[in-house]
């Protein structure tokens, strides 16, 4: 068994391992340089560091207190990063929530979470999140500032807007700063003092075995250890200059583009939504040394016509199987950081290798167990660890590893050992190195996000054109799994694929929509012998039936993907 790191090896104190510390750290060791880049825009770290203490006054004066439970709809941008530290200055909790969050799954989370305050940008895109808010609780726009009582979002009582009010009782952004102004530093300081590494800090929501999101409480010192670790592994320096298309409500955003350009004194490109034409513009513009996004996001801007002319000589901490890298010029697999395994529940990688190591052990394995992390490798039925070498499910533990699932009993995803059973399957070789085979369970995998069958099919259950509906993930070169749905119409209703992936589209995020919809009759499913579905046989029927019909999904011939 590993040594329990406290510091996770990143050569910190560990007493400066909170969210306002790691704040402080950064905007001393960085001052002067920029820190973001926002819609033409650049923010200092020095502002940085004054527009959170200001906002941190700001949820002091209107009762914020350590612990309570502060939710961020925003997508990428300063005011999102100014928030998140904020509410870790005061020793608040975090709740980052999905700008891509259905309204039910919005008020779930909301509503789970113990959200007592939610900070808001009031829409994006084609969402007006303050509109439909008010109009789904007609509470809101009855309601005083900081006075909301709403028997379906029971403990929040304040939501801030960005811009002006849209609502009665929706607070403007500026207003809400003045709830400082009796709140000096000294104050401040001293409640930022009481903030310990092991406090609550961020409770992230991600999709799980079960119809809701889960809710991944992590410690104040987690995602900082990983931010201070992954500049160092990345190699990040004050001369980079890191675009993203990571989102920040997911711990990948925070742990490997948020946090480590900050550690590293990295200008951060921030962008709302992604458009490949944009963010060319601006790789080019300010000449960007590394880009961060999903697969799908890199053959976007890898296939953009204007891709192959613009100047992106810089950009080198990219992988050398980016799309992008022949069109920038890389000739050698000199950088790369996908040697790697992790999952939200260890606030991302749990075992990883430093980017620069030499691309032949890079590509051998999914790098080495990362100091303070312990790992074993059990049988998945007894729980029981085997020997070197030999296959069973990867186990984790250690100091990033989450609180717990919130509101969930740790004896239903701890084992006696405390290790937590990932439901994915791999072994760790003679020379310490992590190697993943694949999944146990049946969560689907798709462009960076996690989504579980569970979810979908609870939503069929309520789309009464369908007897049953199940969702199986399909291998896809650019995304990794593909969602498809495979369905048995109810008795005597007609029903076509449009109008079920319009049914979805209305109640699910749409990342999670199925790409397609595949009509099987009910004596072509297999069951189990408790009259189950069998997952594998429907999984290989889809892939048949889309080979046959010679089906493209983004791009790709299906039989490709297979």
């Amino acid at each position: 068994m590993k040594e329990n790191i406290s510091d996770g090896g990143v050569g910190k104190d560990v007493s400066r391992l909170t969210l306002g510390n790691f704040l402080s750290d950064v905007a001393t060791a960085h001052a002067g340089r920029d820190a973001l880049l926002f819609e033409g825009q650049r923010t200092s770290f020095d502002a940085l560091e004054a527009q959170a203490r200001e906002l941190a006054r700001a949820l002091v004066g209107a009762g914020v207190v350590k612990g309570a439970r502060v939710a961020v709809l925003m997508a990428n941008r300063p005011e999102w990063v100014v928030s998140a530290f904020a509410v870790g200055l005061v020793g608040g909790v975090l709740v980052p929530v999905n700008t891509f969050a259905t309204a039910d799954e919005l008020d779930y989370i909301l509503r789970h979470s113990d959200a007592s305050l939610l900070l808001m940008q009031s829409g994006l895109l084609k969402n007006d999140y303050a509109r439909d808010l008010a109009e789904r609780h007609p509470e809101i726009g009855a309601a005083q500032s900081g006075a909301l009582r709403c028997p379906a979002l029971p403990n929040l009582r304040r939501i801030v807007s960005l811009g002006d009010a849209p609502a009665a009782g929706i607070e403007a952004w500026s207003s809400f700063l003045e709830s400082g102004k009796g709140v000096d530093d000294a104050l401040l300081d001293a409640i930022t003092s009481e903030v310990h590494p092991s406090d609550d800090g961020i409770l992230i929501y991600t999709s799980g075995t079960t119809a809701n999101p889960k809710g991944v409480l992590h410690t104040q010192r987690a995602g900082v250890i990983q931010s201070w670790r992954f500049a160092d592994y990345m190699g990040l320096g004050p001369d980079d200059i890191v675009w993203t298309a990571q989102p920040f409500f997911w711990t990948a955003g925070i742990a490997m583009s948020l946090g480590p350009s900050l550690a590293a004194g990295s200008l951060l490109i921030l962008e709302e939504t992604f458009d490949a034409e944009r963010a060319l513009a601006l790789m080019e513009s300010e000449g960007a040394t590394a880009a961060f996004a999903w697969p799908h996001q890199n053959k976007a801007l890898a296939e953009h016509p204007s891709a192959a002319t613009r100047k992106l000589a810089n950009l080198r901490k990219i992988e050398f199987s980016n799309p992008l890298a022949p069109i920038v010029g890389l000739e050698k697999d000199e950088w790369g950081i996908y040697a790697a395994y992790g999952a939200s529940e260890t606030f991302t990688l749990s075992s990883c290798l430093p980017a620069n190591t030499p691309a032949e052990i890079r590509k051998g394995s999914s790098g080495v167990p990362l100091p303070g992390i312990d790992m074993r490798i059990v049988e998945p039925e007894s729980g029981e660890a085997v020997a070197p070498g030999s296959e069973g499910e990867i186990a984790v533990k250690g100091v990033t590893f989450m609180r717990g699932y919130y509101k969930v009993l740790p004896e239903l995803y701890l084992d006696e050992a405390g290790f937590f059973r990932t439901q994915d399957g791999g072994y760790i070789d003679d020379e310490g190195h992590l190697h993943w085979k694949g999944r146990l369970s049946n969560m689907i995998k798709t462009g960076g996000a996690n989504v579980s069958p569970l979810e979908i099919e609870a939503v069929i259950g309520n789309f009464d054109k369908l007897r049953v509906g199940m969702a199986v993930g399909l291998p896809h070169p650019t995304l990794g799994e593909v969602i498809v749905l495979c369905a048995v119409p109810a008795q005597g209703a007609s029903v076509d694929e449009d109008e079920v992936r319009a049914f979805l589209r209305t109640k699910l995020a749409a990342y999670k929509v199925p790409k397609r919809v595949l009509f099987f009759s009910a004596e072509e499913l297999s069951y189990t012998g408790t009259q189950k579905i069998q997952t594998e046989p429907l999984r290989k029927a889809a892939l048949e039936r889309l080979a046959a019909e010679g089906a493209e999904i983004d791009g790709y011939p299906f039989a490709t993907a297979v």
